[in-house]
């Protein structure tokens, strides 16, 4: 007999109200899918082979929704590696220059790449806030979901930042990022404890590599890119979602990341989250119309979106303690 499937309730039945927008204080930017990596977890499929990058008109009308929204508070520029990316050097300094937060989210291992061996030094110089992968203090399993040999670089590379200040001065913020190891059975699990998982990271760094980092953010992996393909290859995919719904907690909506943040893509495309860039489901304006950074400077305002675009993935963000970019939500 067939196995029945598993029903997983839509999650825009979860919420016992509309899913607002707040006023937009996050202005998180993917500068395209160019990396030299290709990480088993990706949910952004970014590779050495892939081309999208942001272009330089998007680039300045983004450059002048910084200088003209005072509300921003944090420019967040992810990718791929957005070291490698169009602007990403623009935008950092027009970030700092008008008194913002600027994050970089790095893999690391792109300081050791030709042409960019100076981005510690200009990660410093700006004091750029700095949040690198390391889904684990072991070296197997960070090389098993990454690649061979990103362990040790992904080291040397802290270690770098160490020697520049990063860890220990109060302006030059490194947090690191773990990611669970993909399921290969139905034995699924959450990530640990945040605090408790700090605490044995910060311990094993410092006695095998002198290492200090300021945070630990633990992230699920949410089923979106080469995570939904590595669970569709396991015919997991139905039941991992089922598991993340069943781990639903209400608590974690009031600090989801989508309530203040527009994310954008590279091609001026603005949604709710990097989820649902990835998954192409864009913010809407309160008349439905899909919005890109051209709109934002026409209309001369942030906050035009009203509700909140929702998917069944947005379980992975709010299952047990929550999950977003900054880690646990509770």
């Amino acid at each position: 007999m067939p196995v029945p499937a598993i029903a997983v309730t839509p999650f825009s039945q979860k919420l016992q109200s509309p899913f607002l927008k707040r006023d937009i204080s996050i202005l998180q930017i993917n500068l395209g899918k160019i990396c030299n990596l290709a990480c088993s977890h990706c949910h952004v499929e970014a590779s050495p082979h892939r081309t999208e990058q942001l272009t330089p008109d998007i680039c300045e009308q983004l450059i002048a929704i910084i200088q003209k929204f005072p509300q921003i508070q944090t420019v967040d520029l992810t990718g791929g590696a957005p070291e490698m990316l169009y602007g990403f050097r623009q935008l950092v300094k027009t970030a700092r220059e008008h008194n913002k937060e600027a994050i970089a989210r790095s893999n690391l291992t792109i300081y050791f790449e030709q042409g960019y061996e100076d981005i510690p030094e200009f990660f410093a110089e700006n004091q750029v806030r700095v949040v690198a992968s390391l889904p684990c203090y072991l070296e197997d399993n960070v090389d098993k979901m990454r690649g061979r040999g990103v362990f040790d670089r992904s080291i040397q590379a802290i270690q770098w930042l160490n020697r520049l200040g990063y860890g220990s001065d109060p302006q030059l913020i490194l947090d690191l990022v773990y990611n669970p190891q993909l399921p290969t059975s139905n034995k699924f699990a959450l990530a640990p404890n945040q605090q408790g998982l700090q605490t044995a990271y910060k311990e094993h760094l410092q006695k095998h590599f002198g290492i200090v980092f300021n945070h630990l953010f633990t992230i699920t992996n949410l089923p979106i890119g080469r995570s939904k393909f590595h669970l569709q290859h396991h015919k997991l995919d139905a039941e991992y979602s089922h598991f993340l719904e069943t781990h639903f907690n209400a608590t974690t909506l009031d600090r989801l990341m989508c309530r203040n943040q527009l994310s954008i893509d590279y091609q001026g495309y603005i949604y709710d989250c990097d989820f649902n860039q990835m998954e192409n489901l864009p913010a809407r304006s309160p008349n439905g119309e899909i919005l890109n950074v051209s709109k934002i400077l026409e209309l001369g305002t942030l906050d035009i979106i009203q509700e909140i675009q929702t998917a069944d993935y947005c379980y992975g963000c709010t299952a047990g303690s929550g999950s977003s970019c900054g880690g646990s939500l509770l």
